[in-house]
């Protein structure tokens, strides 16, 4: 019997983002406040890093509590329990890469199928301030993640990295420097 290192880490994300659901959000009413917490959920890989423009001191993506929360009382339960048993692998194995627009949470959208739908993450990168003595580093967070249910939704996105070829798509090579944060 061969052992399948991926699909155990994949299963061992989605147990300990269950468990993560169940101690912060789980029988709470909605729209209720939640403690401030969050879990690492994964680490980028190479290609997709470099799809972002993204140097590999800031891999960790983390999910927290709030967004959870927003997840759970926003999206049907079905949606919900498949996003945050997948969600490592939309964010670590996006099909597709997306310049988010302006006005959106997050800088950038993954985008992955899983069965016969697609499912979208909004990721944002954000500095945080510390006492030390490099005063801002940068987080990587989940901002939101849904089924993506019509492909208009994401008609009219730059689209940056394809997973198919791990280069930055030619829409994003064309696009004005200052309007992506692609590879030039």
């Amino acid at each position: 019997m061969i052992f399948n290192w991926r699909c155990w880490c994949n299963n061992l994300n989605s147990m300990f983002l269950q468990e993560f659901f169940k101690k912060y959000i789980k029988n709470t009413p909605e729209k209720a406040a939640v403690a401030d917490s969050k879990m690492l959920l994964c680490h980028l890989t190479k290609a997709v890093m470099e799809g972002i423009n993204i140097n590999d001191s800031v891999k960790s993506v983390y999910v927290t509590s709030k967004c959870v929360k927003h997840l759970f009382d926003k999206k049907p339960a079905e949606e919900f329990f498949f996003v945050i048993d997948n969600l490592h692998k939309i964010v670590k194995y996006p099909d597709r890469i997306y310049k988010n627009r302006n006005g959106k949470r997050g800088n950038f959208c993954f985008v992955k199928k899983i069965g016969n739908e697609k499912y979208i993450c909004a990721i944002e990168i954000l500095e945080t301030s510390l006492i030390s003595a490099d005063p801002t580093v940068k987080e990587i967070k989940i901002a939101t993640a849904f089924r993506l249910r019509d492909e208009k939704y994401i008609k009219n996105y730059t689209l940056l990295w394809d997973w198919g070829n791990g280069n930055p798509h030619r829409s994003a090579l064309d696009a004005p420097k200052e309007s992506t944060n692609a590879p030039q």
